[in-house]
């Protein structure tokens, strides 16, 4: 399970006031992100977007922070594609009060970490097998029947960026490469990472309209 941080941009979420102590949160950052990358997975994602109040030059080039980054607005963004489609969590909801208290972005992300683990935990009766906890999160995606387009015209929308190291040939016939297309396409057009919410949404019909028919 791969993980990249991006800056935060604007927060378009209601700001929490007051926030909660982050000392509540004990774990290490190592704990938080195998319980995320754990939830994350039994969802059916494999690349975890972390959205964080940085600057650009204070991520490394293999998508961590610098040593001398400074965070600033505690709040984070948790993005990750899933069987239920694109999902984003946000939380502002704590803060350290304390000198060893954990940076107020790790708690978050523990806090969203745990809220997926607990929305799991509703399965556990069978009653929401069809993943109805989730929807609350669903990033926009698009509405059956809502773009008409050929496999041959999704393919070349879902491998049309420049540097994208796959064909259309390549997505039309294997249903791993549509879904690491996808990813790859995401990463960079997810509204929530600045991309246009239009294009994502033909994405992933796009996505959708290649899953029906390629082969596993």
């Amino acid at each position: 399970m791969r993980y990249e941080i991006q800056p935060l941009g604007h927060w378009d979420r209601p700001i929490t006031s007051p926030r909660a102590n982050a000392g509540r949160f004990k774990a290490t950052w190592k704990s938080t992100l195998a319980l995320l990358t754990r939830e994350v997975d039994l969802l059916g994602g494999s690349l975890i977007i972390l959205q964080i109040d940085v600057k650009e030059g204070e991520i490394r080039r293999d998508g961590m922070l610098t040593a001398r980054a400074k965070v600033g607005f505690p709040g984070v963004k948790v993005s990750f594609d899933s069987r239920h489609g694109p999902l984003t969590y946000a939380s502002d909801a704590y803060e350290p009060l304390w000198y060893n208290d954990p940076p107020a972005w790790q708690a978050n992300v523990r806090a969203i970490a745990l809220a997926l683990e607990a929305l799991r935990a509703v399965d556990r009766y069978g009653v929401t097998r069809s993943g109805e906890q989730y929807r609350g999160w669903t990033a926009i995606s698009a509405k059956s029947g809502e773009f008409e387009m050929s496999r041959e015209d999704a393919a070349k929308l879902l491998t049309g960026d420049p540097g994208c190291p796959w064909s259309p040939s390549d997505v039309q016939a294997n249903r791993e490469q549509v879904e690491a297309a996808y990813r790859w396409a995401a990463k960079k057009h997810h509204p929530d990472v600045g991309g246009d919410p239009e294009l994502f949404r033909r994405l992933t019909a796009a996505r959708d309209i290649l899953r029906g028919k390629a082969r596993t």
